[in-house]
């Protein structure tokens, strides 16, 4: 089984979470990804705690199923057989400031003139032009620039810092990978490939798909729980008696009635969504989650449609029925004969994907093989190596 991009080859050049998480999609669902990386400045998310036998987890689950070849990219040799790889490969991903790519020459211009079908693709967190395109950031930094923290949060606490990387993931990643596959289609028509310019704060930006839509239209600034989806109404978290939380979506009538009635208050579902009637509905609502414990709510909505659901964690969420049965944990093969549990793509292909090959590898741990196929000789490898080109 080789997944539905099994045809792709992916020059990856990016580090941390947002490109990584992309090249790891396209990974799983088949592509081979090559990552070139740095033998003297290693990826900070190999260092990053928590490690399974002295290799980060999460560098080893964004980094399964690709090959390492370690290059200095400061030397022209290194940047030489860049150049005959970019001849062979469909896309290139990169991740640095605007410009370095340039200086490096392997910018879009400079490897479009070897392989006119590449599809070259930078991620970075304020694009390629505009007054901050060379200035640093994280996730949080873009989630405040495109507004969405600004209605995000609690009025009396603030912004809320999210615990998943909504900028890096859901603005850069996720729209990499839509882009990237775009230009590919694209790219069937026609012949030549093309440059994507992803940014993550615009990424972020677009987002704002209901609250933005409000203003831009009809000029309502939306604030820290003043909307039915962002804590002004009883759609919310409601702490139980033993100090745990239930999440309730229950927006129609028939969730809401199927609500009320099993907390033995079915005169609340009579309530608007008019804010003086929701400010009072929840101080209702906490008061009955509060009476009784999470166990306990637990079981009195787990037959009801109600929308009404437990905050679980980590550990309960990848016991529980539904992710299981969705097969949402994967053992990936390490290389030593053991396997690592990993979150799995979450993708379901009716012709399947190809079984997880391994976990994110050392750096330059396919070096030597990516030069052979290159047709270097050993000798010329190992001299490549003592002149520390290669790593």
């Amino acid at each position: 089984m080789s997944g539905p991009l099994a045809s792709l080859k992916v020059l990856d050049f990016s580090t941390l979470l947002p490109g990584p998480f992309a090249s790891l999609m396209l990974a799983d669902m088949g592509a081979e990804v090559l990552r070139i990386e740095s033998p003297t400045r290693p990826d900070l998310l190999r260092v990053l705690p928590p490690h399974d036998r002295g290799t980060s987890a999460s560098h080893a689950y964004l980094n399964r199923n690709k090959r390492s070849l370690a290059l200095d990219l400061k030397q022209a040799e290194a940047l030489e057989i860049v150049r005959t790889l970019v001849a062979d490969y469909d896309i290139v991903l990169e991740q640095f400031r605007p410009g370095v790519m340039e200086r490096l020459g392997l910018g879009y211009e400079a490897l479009k003139a070897i392989n006119p079908r590449l599809i070259y693709m930078s991620i970075t967190g304020y694009g390629q032009t505009g007054p901050y395109k060379d200035r640093a950031g994280h996730d949080i930094n873009y989630l405040a620039l495109a507004g969405v923290a600004s209605y995000t949060g609690r009025q009396d606490s603030g912004p809320l810092p999210l615990g998943v990387q909504v900028a890096d993931v859901g603005g850069g990643s996720l729209h990499a990978v839509v882009g990237l596959l775009a230009a590919v289609i694209a790219r069937q028509q026609s012949g030549v490939g093309q440059y994507l310019d992803v940014s993550m704060t615009d990424c972020s930006f677009s987002l704002n798909a209901m609250a933005g839509a409000g203003y831009l239209a009809c000029g309502v600034e939306p604030e820290w729980e003043s909307q039915v989806l962002n804590g002004g109404s009883f759609y919310d978290y409601y702490r139980t008696r033993d100090g745990r939380w239930m999440s309730v979506g229950s927006l129609e009538p028939a969730f809401m009635q199927a609500l009320c009635a099993a907390l033995g208050r079915p005169e609340l579902a009579a309530h608007s969504l008019k804010p003086e009637q929701q400010r009072v509905l929840k101080q209702a609502l906490q008061v009955e989650f509060e009476k009784r414990r999470f166990d306990e709510l637990c079981e009195l909505f787990a037959g009801l449609d109600a929308c009404v659901e437990p905050v679980l964690t980590l550990s309960e969420a990848v016991a529980h029925p539904q992710l299981k049965a969705r097969a949402l944990v994967s053992q990936v093969p390490r290389g030593d004969g053991s396997s690592q549990a990993q979150i799995a793509c979450p993708l379901k292909f009716s012709e399947g994907l190809p079984a997880p090959r391994h976990i994110g590898v050392a750096v330059g741990a396919h070096s030597d093989e990516v030069l052979a196929e290159l047709g270097f000789s050993v000798q010329r490898i190992a001299e490549l190596r003592r002149s520390k080109v290669v790593g």
